[in-house]
């Protein structure tokens, strides 16, 4: 019988996956896996759990959100044999398990992953951090790590809208330098960067889908500039609704790896978690770096 470890968040979301956990573990029964269950009480846990355990199992299952996701594979990045990863989402929004069209339901989700198979996926490193689909600075990029769990679980994605509005009053710019691996260099003020790869970007927007793939050796660049006039924040939100992305307010570009020349105060966002800044980052695409378990057809 393959062994199967669950790495689960309980605080997560809703916690609607808590009261599934028997149901979950007996649909891995039912496909063959022996399963260990690990519940984590504090951040970094997955990360440890993960790293420690990965080579006695033949799959790791995260139960969480997208933060948990990145905790699991932090942990597992660097091993020389890696399992592959099954995710069932159970966070607030659940960004990259949407770009991933991994199944809303609990139980749909866990019978996805054993009946799916393996797909190679692209992750980033971000300086000494690894991030499953996001590193993001700027406006609306605060709310997902400052919004109160309570409230998340409470209002869900509509908590980092409410949040985000909230903050539209105060947004500022940064100025960068981005410096993209052909030499390309973007420098200007923005009030929102995302180096992604993923479809939903920070909970808020989404990119248009026929430009993202996961498993490409690439990163989709989105920076937006800071609007000096109506008009010119009217062309930059409805070229976001639209996802036409030919207004000079915003630049999308692919990319391999970017430098990265920052206020050294200003913080980043990691998966929807807090990261610290720095004066200059690299962010790099780890080719088919994770197989991930999917029954997307």
């Amino acid at each position: 019988m393959k062994k199967l470890l669950i790495i689960m968040n309980p605080c997560s979301g809703k916690k609607k996956a808590n009261g599934k956990l028997a149901e979950i573990i007996s649909t891995f029964n039912r496909g063959g896996y022996d399963v260990t269950t690990y519940m984590t009480a504090a951040r970094g846990d997955a990360t440890v759990v993960a790293h420690e355990r990965a080579a006695e199992f033949d799959l790791i299952v995260c139960i969480g959100g997208d933060g948990t996701f990145n905790e699991v594979i932090s942990g597992i990045y660097d091993l020389q044999t890696k399992p592959p990863i099954g995710y069932i989402p159970a966070g607030s929004t659940n960004d990259f398990a949407n770009s991933l069209k991994l199944s809303k339901n609990i139980l749909g989700a866990a019978k996805d992953i054993v009946e799916g198979s393996i797909r190679p996926l692209d992750i980033g490193r971000f300086n000494n951090r690894y991030f499953s689909y996001i590193a993001s600075f700027g406006a609306f990029t605060k709310t997902s790590y400052a919004t109160p769990q309570s409230l998340k679980n409470v209002l869900g994605h509509l908590a980092y809208v409410l949040a985000s509005v909230k903050e539209l009053a105060s947004i500022r710019s940064h100025h960068l330098r981005f410096t993209l691996k052909d030499g390309t260099v973007y420098e200007d003020d923005y009030i929102f960067g995302a180096i992604s790869n993923s479809t939903s970007v920070a909970g808020i927007l989404t990119l248009a889908p026929d430009l993202v793939d996961m498993s490409d050796g690439l990163f989709e660049l989105l920076l937006i500039r800071k609007p000096h006039t109506l008009l010119e924040l009217s062309d930059c939100v409805l070229a976001l609704m639209t996802q036409e992305y030919s207004t000079a307010m915003l630049t999308l570009v692919s990319t391999e790896s970017v430098s990265i020349e920052a206020p050294a105060d200003m913080s980043w966002t990691l998966d929807g978690e807090y990261a610290e800044g720095a004066a200059n980052c690299t962010a790099t695409n780890l080719h088919n770096a994770v197989n991930i378990i999917t029954n997307v057809k």
